[in-house]
């Protein structure tokens, strides 16, 4: 129960990041492109990479903070950046079809479920 409660204050933390960092950058910049989301999205890819290279220099930092922090504040702050360290790790690991595959597959595949279930939500 102790790892879930980790996660889970991880991910309230980094929700209320994403949700506070989104509105500031809204009421700044003209939202003739989702500024917020994107600058969450690359913010939250560039966190997980130092923290995960970070963290596997360093034994020390124990399985408790890795959750708390990669899994629930980074996880909750944006899914992105875990979709982004997966691909990158695919490709380090020599295994770049698969890494391709699931670039290409996640966008494509992503946007035709994000369609369908949008036709979906408007057919009700």
């Amino acid at each position: 129960m102790g790892t879930i409660l980790l996660v889970g204050i991880g991910g309230f933390l980094g929700a209320n990041a994403r949700y506070l960092l989104d509105q500031w950058v809204t009421n700044r910049w003209p939202m003739f492109f989702p500024w917020g989301t994107f600058i969450i999205n690359l913010s939250g890819s560039f966190i997980l990479g130092f923290f995960m290279a970070f963290a596997e220099q360093r034994p020390w930092i124990s399985r408790e903070t890795r959750l708390l922090f990669a899994v629930g504040f980074v996880g909750a702050y944006t899914t992105f950046s875990t979709y982004t360290y997966q691909s990158l790790r695919l490709a380090q690991n020599g295994q770049m079809a698969l890494a391709a595959l699931y670039v290409v597959a996640s966008v494509m595949l992503g946007l035709i479920a994000v369609f369908a279930g949008f036709a979906l939500g408007n057919s009700m």
